[in-house]
């Protein structure tokens, strides 16, 4: 309401977590990149290759296996996050189990809540060490 956007509660959930991710993302790339020594670019000159060329076959397959667990972890917080939206009043997974909780007055429906998010981040997880194992060829 201050500068004029107003956004339903989905829009706003959504733009918080582009927002917040998009960061997270990008301070992890700035980092991969970092992490590569100039020495590659010179190398990449000195084969007469474009700066998009080294960037694109020396230097980027670099960043990713360098980055590949940071950006796992991220998608699993991201995960883990999504019971966020309930602060909002968006319906997610752990309003409901708050809600038949509230109705049955027993636990069991936040501890089912809680093993769908184990086994959610437990699926992320084996992904993630598939790709990363796929990635670390030259090791």
């Amino acid at each position: 309401p201050i500068i004029g956007l107003v956004f339903d509660r989905f829009s706003a959930a959504l733009v918080a977590f582009i927002l917040n991710y998009a960061a997270y993302f990008a301070e992890i790339f700035r980092g991969g990149f970092g992490a590569i020594d100039e020495g590659q670019f010179e190398a990449s000159t000195v084969l007469n290759m474009t700066r998009w060329q080294a960037l694109r076959y020396v230097v980027i397959p670099q960043v990713v296996k360098i980055v590949l667990p940071s950006i796992g972890n991220e998608v699993i917080n991201l995960v883990k996050d999504s019971s966020l939206v309930y602060v909002i009043g968006l319906g997610d997974l752990l309003r409901a189990g708050n809600i038949a909780s509230a109705r049955d007055v027993t636990l069991v429906p936040l501890v089912l809540v809680g093993i769908i998010y184990l086994l959610l981040t437990l699926i992320l997880t084996f992904l993630q060490k598939r790709i990363e194992s796929a990635f670390s060829y030259y090791r």
